[in-house]
């Protein structure tokens, strides 16, 4: 079951954006739903608290997967990311998975210019270049590489502009960019390998809709935002 988490949080896009943060200025609040084999089994909830130059994003996830009215996989997890004049200075996450607890501590050196983890499966330094592996944030399509925000490991891999398409979500029509996401390493065992597609909408900043197939269909949608 742990591929599972491996295939939720993670993927990138290269693309030409300044002000980064300035574009979420307008949200205070990002939903998104998680469904599986077309059922909602779940949801992505981003709430943002912004103070002159600072931003504290709020993210809560929880799903439960079940089978035959049993449940076979289930998470919740609550972090917390802080930025200053567009910087990542801390992130701190909780998580509960199948009764087993997941962590994350990040916190920016300042004097190193580093990053520094304490995490379940990583601790150590990591490179600024890396940013949290959240659906809110679409700095996470600038850079090649990211931070687990549910063990704190870091993830390189790679992605390809399918094309510009119109999707359907909750009765509204979008202009949206199709990706495709790969892994960067592909000796990665098959199981492993990232394998998402991604629906990007420039006009809003948003990623609307993220999907994937792993023991299911599942699918990532944002249901309302404000």
């Amino acid at each position: 079951m742990k591929k599972f988490l491996f295939f939720i949080f993670i993927f990138i896009y290269s693309f030409n954006s300044n002000a980064h943060m300035a574009h979420y200025n307008k949200f205070n609040k990002i939903e998104m739903e998680i469904l599986r084999d077309g059922e909602v089994i779940g949801y992505n909830y981003y709430f943002l608290k912004k103070d002159s130059d600072n931003i504290t994003i709020t993210n809560q996830l929880k799903f439960t997967v079940k089978l035959f009215g049993a449940t076979i996989f289930e998470v919740e997890s609550y972090g917390e990311e802080k930025y200053i004049n567009d910087k990542l200075i801390s992130f701190d996450s909780k998580t509960l998975q199948n009764n087993k607890e997941k962590f994350v501590n990040l916190k920016f050196n300042e004097q190193k210019n580093e990053f520094e983890i304490n995490g379940s499966s990583y601790s150590g330094k990591a490179s600024i270049d890396n940013v949290i592996g959240n659906w809110w944030n679409h700095k996470i399509l600038q850079t090649n590489s990211q931070i687990s925000p549910i063990s704190g490991s870091i993830k390189e891999q790679v992605v390809t502009f399918i094309g510009k398409e119109k999707i359907e979500l909750y009765g509204k029509i979008y202009d949206v960019e199709h990706f495709k996401l790969t892994s960067k390493d592909m000796s990665i065992p098959k199981d492993k390998r990232l394998n998402f597609d991604i629906w990007f909408d420039k006009k809003s900043a948003l990623i609307l809709k993220v999907s994937y197939s792993r023991m299911g269909n599942w699918e990532y949608r944002v249901k309302n935002y404000e």
